[in-house]
């Protein structure tokens, strides 16, 4: 296990590293013996640093919600992270240089309107205390570089649940869905990238149904004697691959019956 300073100056380092852009060599090729936790220690040190300069906790993200990935990452379950309130995003212009290599990711965010405490949540228990569910884009960034430097492998897990299981930014659009009323696993999206189609999905692939990742995190959360609190928002995971961004390209993210919208990178 790493040590409280270990941590915080891993913490620092992240913040340092998006600050200037300037990204940082794989936490686990530093540290061979680094762990599942320490990855979520260090980031919930950089995490809490955010928060004592004024950021405040808007939710939550999932990651690595699919079995290939998983299977990739060499792990059984996803990841999560925690969402920030600087990281929301209007549809429209984004700007470029709040990122280092982002990339693009096609989603659903529940918006809870009552708390949910592990660790017995079921998928039942999200659509209970679900307000809403809208169509969502996430974009994703590298403070740890992807690939390694030397070796040229990619980064492993702990080094992105370090790195806030690489959340930078939300986009939040289209219309709000009754979760009672819709089949989940069947809203789709197509995301294109300068009028060509890049990506399709359905929610499907985020585990059966996209309520399972949100229900998995209420459970996890409970670990650490913390719950999803009523209003925040659950970034449920991706349902298609992870698509690159930079200056000058336009998105448009069709959800079908339940939206569609356009971002580009300025």
């Amino acid at each position: 296990m790493f040590t409280d300073e270990l941590v915080d100056r891993l913490a620092r380092e992240l913040h340092e590293a998006e600050r200037t852009h300037v990204q940082l060599e794989h936490f686990s090729r530093r540290f061979p013996g680094m762990t599942i936790a320490d990855g979520y220690a260090v980031s919930r040190a950089w995490v809490a640093m955010k928060i004592a300069q004024g950021r405040t906790v808007r939710g939550h993200k999932i990651g690595l919600t699919s079995r290939a990935m998983q299977q990739a990452s060499q792990i059984d379950e996803p990841d999560y992270g925690t969402l920030l309130d600087d990281m929301f995003f209007e549809p429209g212009p984004i700007p470029a240089d709040r990122f280092i290599a982002p990339r693009v990711e096609v989603e659903l965010a529940f918006v809870l309107s009552e708390a949910l405490d592990g660790p017995h949540v079921r998928l039942e228990d999200v659509i209970a205390a679900t307000r809403h569910v809208t169509p969502a884009i996430e974009i994703i960034d590298a403070r740890i570089e992807q690939f390694d430097r030397h070796t040229k492998a990619p980064r492993k897990v702990f080094d992105t649940i370090s790195d806030n299981a690489a959340n930078a930014g939300v986009i939040l659009a289209g219309r709000r869905i009754d979760p009672r009323e819709t089949d989940l696993p069947w809203c789709g999206a197509i995301l294109r990238l300068n009028g060509a189609v890049e990506e399709t999905g359905l929610a499907a692939g985020v585990q059966g149904h996209p309520a399972i990742g949100v229900a998995w995190l209420a459970n996890r959360l409970a670990s650490h004697g913390e719950r999803l609190e009523a209003g925040e928002v659950v970034l449920a995971g991706s349902f298609t691959r992870p698509v690159a961004a930079k200056r000058g390209d336009r998105f448009d993210a069709d959800y079908g019956h339940f939206g569609r919208f356009e971002f580009n990178f300025i």
